[in-house]
């Protein structure tokens, strides 16, 4: 406790506030919060629901992470009138406080300099998160909304919008696939390090002879596009089909045949949506996610290309990325980054910070030695 320099901590964690206030644009974000109050307070609103929804959600998400920043450059502040004051009474309880709140606020400055390193193209944008469950029957199905709920409880802690816009339930329990968005800056770009395999390890509560069962799901994460970006669909390419939106078991969500899928024709890819009882709406929305996947599909293809002109053979970072094992120990394990953590009740929780900023870290390296 008497080794520690406080005023060197201090300016150091001021420093690095300073150069994160920079990368994250305050005055941007104070004009876009106060852009977007406007259009909140307006009458008419929620004539629009979509619109309104995107809004309200964008706001909701711009003012926390303002609220957070300015929260913590006060918390640093405060720390150092503390200091201060029980250096001069010589008040060893205050400093032992403020040793430990100075690790709180260290701690907390990190999870926001990790912002710095999302400097990507897509980064700051909104993500769309597809979820699908693969080999392990019945097990795989639960797994894959286990991981549902685990990203969504995620964005609920953090106080960030999520849209479900399509979930095809599993016949015995659990999902097939499902299709959601997360309304938060930075979302895409924090997000996308969860890309990839997932397997989980467990007894199988779907095993009357209660026999260890292994099974995956696959995680894929794409950034929801703007009017701006560069993305033409030919409509003949799409093939568009409408069917009755279901719930769990088969159970009927409404009573027209309001649901939509899309098929691109040229690439195979599929997106359906049904959260919405206009077919207009749902095509609208299953529309934003397959200009998404194409624009992902078209990065990734320039990528590949990169890769192979370099020599590149090695697998794609994202595959077989996070080991979940219940039985006969408990661990969740990331892959690439080694960051573990032995509470997977926490993590199914959405306690995926410490996994998401190790993942951002690695990542940022890997691209280091690829330039």
């Amino acid at each position: 406790m008497a080794g520690i320099d406080y005023d060197a901590e201090i300016k150091q964690l001021q420093a690095t506030m300073k150069t994160v206030g920079q990368v994250l644009n305050l005055d941007r974000m104070r004009g876009e919060i106060a852009d977007l109050s406007e259009q909140v307070a307006a009458p008419d609103l929620w004539d629009d629901v979509e619109s309104a929804t995107r809004i309200t959600g964008r706001l909701s998400a711009l003012q926390g992470e303002l609220d957070r920043f300015t929260g913590l450059e006060s918390r640093i502040e405060d720390l150092g009138l503390m200091v201060e004051m029980a250096q001069e009474e010589g008040d060893a309880d205050t400093l032992a406080d403020s040793e430990a709140e100075l690790a709180r606020i260290k701690k907390s400055v990190e999870s926001l300099e990790i912002r710095t390193l999302l400097s990507g193209e897509y980064d700051e944008r909104e993500a769309i998160v597809t979820i699908r469950s693969g080999a392990g029957g019945v097990d795989a199905a639960d797994f894959a909304e286990m991981l549902m709920r685990m990203y969504t409880r995620w964005a609920e802690q953090h106080k960030y919008g999520v849209e479900v816009y399509d979930v095809s339930y599993a016949e015995e329990a659990g999902i097939k696939s499902a299709e959601f968005a997360i309304h938060a800056p930075y979302a895409y770009g924090t997000l996308s390090v969860e890309a990839g395999t997932h397997r989980l390890v467990r007894i199988s509560p779907f095993d009357n002879q209660g026999r260890r069962q292994t099974s995956f799901a696959a995680v894929e994460v794409v950034p929801v596009l703007e009017q701006t970006d560069e993305i033409e669909v030919d409509e003949n390419d799409i093939r568009t089909d409408v069917f009755r939106s279901g719930g769990p078991g088969g159970q009927s969500v409404n009573t027209t045949d309001s649901a939509v899928r899309l098929t691109h024709i040229p690439t195979g890819i599929v997106v359906s949506c049904q959260n919405e009882k206009s077919q207009l709406q749902n095509k609208a929305s299953a529309m934003v996610v397959l200009k998404a996947k194409l624009l992902a599909k078209k990065k990734a293809e320039e990528a590949a290309l990169k890769k192979d002109l370099k020599g590149d053979v090695a697998a794609s970072w994202g595959d077989q990325m996070r080991n979940y094992v219940l039985n006969p120990y408990q661990i969740v394990k990331d892959l690439r980054t080694g960051h573990e953590s032995g509470n997977p009740s926490s993590v199914f929780d959405g306690d995926l910070d410490d996994f998401m900023e190790a993942g951002i870290r690695w990542r940022r390296g890997a691209e280091k030695v690829d330039a």
